[in-house]
């Protein structure tokens, strides 16, 4: 392709010169005939001849090259390939767009565009983009544009972000070149786009939304419009559009991520804050539309949004990795436009809150404005007056206004206000404390009145209690209020309503939350100080009270009261358990808190009602409404939070450890409930499913990468869970599956977590349970058992041999050919090789211990099989070994452990009959060519003994492995170099197997009580928290 391109490049010289020259020509032609040089026309005639045949030449060269190579490659199976033939015509067409830039070249770039590979879809992409940017061409690209404008706008959405960003910017070269070449429904297509998480194809849809919407404004009418109305802007007609564009789009959460998208090539408009501020405060004018209250709640969210992002610098939550270092030339942008917007703000806040004082979203949403101030320009520019008209809005704003998001609005800017690191600190504090007095002492009396009231209380008498409460709450999680001793009240709330229980709930909650508070600023005050053991022992007083007051209201009849009071357990406990004392803090060991029983039972009963509940129960009287779905979402949030708050006191050890299995045996119940609805036929692409599998997916994550340290308890779950698979026989007889059958494909989650040898332990545990008919059966419904038998024999890859079963032939055929076919020479090898030898050799090799591991030798082919066998016996095996195990019953044996010893004494008889019945003539001949120097290899074995061996492997159930020496040659050294992760090159004797390994460790498995679990995940749950 690159000389092609350089053909193309000479071809493009010689037309130029072959142009230069026939204008010389006809120049010299039209002159007259006494001025006219005859050998000058002779040589141009000849130079235009030589021209001409150079083109045709080239040209020849060019075609040949085109339709030999480039007509084949263009869709090559290579994608390097394809690209490179795209990048390079795309060269062409730009290069010599005469010759090439016509519908019989481009066919071959818009084909391509369905491409399958996203990195030959980009250089398509790109090669185009090369084009349309180029004006002149937009003629020869008009028909091309209207053949494949569907696919590229299409390609917008492309999976590969990288091919989606070109896309865009391919369809915004396309509307700069032609608006009309795009319709309404390709715009709408690359609108959206503005909101994706992706922040450079948001970017680009940005750049294009720019492109079609802000570009096409009259500066001359806008100009003359705005001095008419008096503004100082000309950008009002532009803002109303991306007003109206923000409402049109419904995703009014994601003002944010549209001002981001706009960033970078609206900047200008988006930092015109005195336009925004001028359509929010302006009057209405007879004969001109003023904002709707909707088109102004949208307004100010958007003006909330590009203040915090010229502020702050940086993109929204979710786009981008995370804040990035800033250079010197955005630094210096940063600062200019924060001083900026607070000049302006600094005088229009308190204008606009006057405005929408009664409105309590607006108002919450500019009371967010004062945190991105440069609050030092407040004492520079003497702009004092302004700071109390901003308190002065802010005050009559939280007398106005119960909401909470106000009421933490106002809390937040005055904690921003109050900072110590300004000025303007002491007048902000004046204001507040003054405000906080009134507060507090309207509290108190509305307090008395209700107490005195009882149960004759008014509506009156609650609202002003709980109205008060609620702006007292707001502002004690920002600001320490203990100097006015709020929690004497709230307990007397509290207090009263457990003993009469006629409290209002919301009065409860609120309560509840301002005397946690209470507690947690004199707990401050504390570990910043130098207490007194009478400071720490009234702390413990009030705090013992208020744990017992909330698990009294644990048992109350109202559900939020119910919900704050655990909540709010569940923190207390949290915060004064045994990490209160940790770095250096002993002194606070007065304050340590440790759960009762009591307490922690119902802590955990509380978790099981209120948690582990049908979702369907909660919301039985609608159904199918979007309301529903949403009060749906936010009650599992709900329960989320509950379980979360109980979680972390059995993470740190503040609870029990076996309220943790009360807990994760619940997640066993949509099993079990799938199983009696649908039974082993589940449908396996159902959420139900998946749900199971993502759960199990992240339980085998807890395990950790230290697969020796949980072996014992990950082979302990298999075999939990393959009992439970098989614990049920399905009743319309044993062709069907177990109706537990299903419980496999969740095991497969836990498969990679056993090691390589202990799989196949599993492996044959499972075919205990299994019948032939189970081996041969392939439909759908079986489909969990060949997963997860599957995911078993993963492990024997690395091997180089299928790993079979001594128990059947057809069993052995079955996972062979899941495997492949391995070639001829090695086939016999590949199925006579046995159980003990693959699970021996790893065992010796791989199992941790204290014991040093013998020396592997190879001698059962050189010695006599029958005195081998008769020798088996009187040898001592190593102290730990297996046969300890056998012959030591107070030796504690794993389960592992225990299946290793049943195979290794049923490979031993094997082994023993085996060498017994083996004949003289056969074993000569290997053993001749075992001692044979002359480079022994594999091949040569199968091939002189191939008939024997099968007649063998016939016979016997199990078979034997033939090990050949590594030969004296340096290569046939270097490649048969015993390596310990490959069976295939271990070189062992059988009865050096049987009485020199090393047992599996036996691990102290006493905290799982595995006895007291019913079912797998219960072992899982437990284990997740060891």
């Amino acid at each position: 392709m690159k000389l092609m391109t350089a053909l193309v490049n000479v071809a493009l010289n010689l037309s130029i010169n072959q142009d230069n020259t026939q204008r010389q020509y006809e120049a010299e032609r039209n002159k007259m005939v006494g001025k006219r040089a005859n050998e000058k026309l002779e040589l141009l005639l000849q130079r235009r001849k030589e021209l001409q045949e150079n083109q045709d030449e080239i040209e020849n060269m060019m075609n040949s090259i085109f339709k030999g190579i480039f007509v084949h490659r263009y869709r090559d199976a290579i994608a390097e390939i394809r690209a490179i033939c795209i990048e390079e015509i795309g060269v062409w067409m730009k290069m010599y767009s005469d010759a090439f830039l016509n519908d019989s070249y481009l066919k071959y770039v818009g084909w391509t565009l369905h491409d399958r590979q996203g990195e030959v879809r980009l250089k398509c992409l790109k090669a185009l983009q090369n084009l349309y940017t180029n004006r002149e061409l937009f003629p020869k690209l008009e028909l091309f544009t209207n053949r494949f404008k569907d696919r590229i706008v299409s390609m917008t959405l492309d999976k590969e972000y990288d091919v989606a960003v070109e896309a865009i910017r391919l369809v915004t070269l396309i509307l700069q070149g032609s608006e009309d070449a795009l319709s309404n429904e390709d715009c709408e297509n690359v609108y959206h786009l503005v909101y994706s998480a992706h922040r450079p194809v948001a970017v680009a849809a940005g750049e294009f939304l720019h492109r079609k919407l802000f570009s096409r404004h009259d500066p001359q009418a806008e100009e003359a419009l705005a001095k008419r109305r008096g503004r100082s802007s000309p950008n009002g007609n532009l803002i109303r559009m991306l007003v109206l564009f923000f409402l049109e789009s419904e995703l009014h959460e994601h003002a944010a991520y549209l001002v981001d998208s706009l960033w970078e090539s609206s900047q200008e408009l988006l930092k015109d804050w005195e336009c925004m501020t001028e359509l929010l405060l302006e009057e209405p004018v007879q004969g001109e539309e003023v904002l709707s209250d909707r088109q102004e709640s949208a307004l100010i969210e958007l003006t909330i949004c590009t203040i915090r992002q010229a502020a702050e610098a940086h993109p929204p939550v979710g786009r981008g990795t995370g804040k990035r270092v800033l250079t010197a030339k955005e630094r210096k942008t940063q600062i200019d436009d924060k001083n900026k917007l607070t000049e302006h703000f600094i005088m229009a806040l308190p204008m606009l809150l006057s405005k929408y004082q009664t409105d309590a979203e607006k108002v919450a949403n500019l009371l967010q404005i004062p945190q991105y101030f440069d609050l030092d320009v407040y004492s520079a520019g003497r702009m004092e007056k302004h700071l109390d008209a901003l308190l002065k809005q802010i005050k009559f704003v939280v007398e106005k206004h119960t909401d909470t998001e106000v009421l933490e609005a106002c809390s937040k800017t005055y904690s921003i206000l109050c900072s110590e690191e300004y000025t303007i600190m002491n007048r902000v504090d004046i204001g507040r404390s003054q405000l906080i007095d009134e507060l507090a002492e309207r509290f108190n009396h509305s307090v008395e009145e209700l107490l005195q009231a009882g149960e004759e209380a008014d509506d009156d008498d609650i609202y002003n209690v709980l109205s008060t409460l609620k702006k007292l709450t707001a502002f004690h999680n920002a600001h320490d209020l203990t100097r006015w001793d709020l929690f004497g009240n709230c307990y007397r709330l509290l207090r009263t309503g457990i003993e009469q229980g006629s409290m209002p709930e919301q009065i409860a909650v609120q309560a509840l939350q301002c005397s946690h508070y209470s507690i947690l600023w004199q707990l401050v005050k504390i570990t910043e100080g130098a207490p007194s053991k009478d400071d720490l022992l009234a702390l413990r007083r009030v705090v013992k009270s208020f744990l017992a007051v909330c698990q009294q209201c644990l048992s109350n009849v109202n559900t939020p009261v119910k919900e704050q009071a655990f909540m709010l357990l569940c923190d207390l406990l949290m915060i004064f358990s045994h990490q209160l004392t940790t770095g250096s803090r002993e002194g606070l060991q007065p304050l340590v808190f440790n759960p009762d029983s009591s307490l922690q039972n119902e802590l955990l009963n509380f978790i099981l009602d209120h948690v582990f509940i049908d979702q369907d129960d909660e919301n039985q009287s609608i159904e199918g409404d979007e309301e529903d779905e949403a009060n749906k979402i936010e009650a599992l949030h709900k329960r989320r939070n509950l379980l979360a708050a109980f979680s972390k006191l059995i993470i740190y050890d503040i609870v029990d450890m076996p309220a943790a299995a009360d807990i994760f045996k619940h997640y066993m119940k949509l099993f079990n409930e799938l199983i009696q609805d649908q039974g082993p036929n589940l449908d396996r692409t159902s959420s139900h499913v998946s749900g199971i599998k993502e759960l199990a997916r992240r339980f085998a994550l807890t395990f950790g990468l230290d697969q020796i340290k949980t072996r014992e308890a990950v082979a302990t779950l298999h075999k939990d869970g393959i009992e439970f698979a098989f614990k049920y026989q399905n009743p319309k007889g044993p062709e069907y599956p177990p109706p537990n059958l299903a419980f496999l494909e969740v095991l497969c989650e836990f498969s990679s977590k056993l090691l390589r040898q202990d799989k196949k332990t599993v492996h044959s545990y499972l075919e205990k349970f299994m019948t032939e008919q189970m081996m041969e059966r392939r439909e759908d419904i079986w489909l969990p058992l060949i997963s997860y038998r599957n995911s078993l024999l993963t492990g024997g890859d690395e091997d180089r041999m299928s790993i079979t079963s001594g128990s059947s032939s057809s069993k052995a055929g079955s996972i062979r050919s899941k495997k492949g076919r391995p070639p001829l020479h090695k086939k016999r090898i590949e199925e006579e090789s046995v159980e003990s030898s693959w699970m021996m050799r790893n065992d010796t090799l791989q199992t941790p211990g204290a014991l040093q591991t013998p020396q592997l030798t190879s001698t059962v082919l050189r010695e006599n099989p029958r005195q081998a066998a008769e020798h088996l016996p009187e040898q001592n095996s190593e102290p730990g070994s297996e046969s300890d195990y056998v012959h030591n019953p107070q030796m504690q044996m794993s389960w592992l452990g225990q299946q290793k010893m049943e195979d290794v004494n049923r490979k031993e008889r094997t082994a023993v009959n085996y060498m017994k019945a083996r004949s003289g003539g056969v074993r000569q001949t290997v053993r001749g060519l075992m001692e044979d120097d002359a480079e022994p290899i594999f091949e040569d074995v199968m091939m002189s003994s191939r008939g024997q061996l099968e007649d063998m492997s016939e016979e016997f159930e199990d078979t034997m492995v033939i090990d050949l020496p590594p030969s004296r040659n340096r290569r046939e050294r270097a490649e048969l170099r015993p390596d310990f992760f490959d069976s295939a090159a271990m070189i062992e004797d059988e009865s050096v197997r049987m009485n020199s390994c090393v047992p599996l460790c036996s691990f102290n498995v006493k905290y799982l009580h595995m006895n007291t679990f019913s079912t797998p995940l219960q072992v899982v749950s437990k284990l997740c928290i060891l």
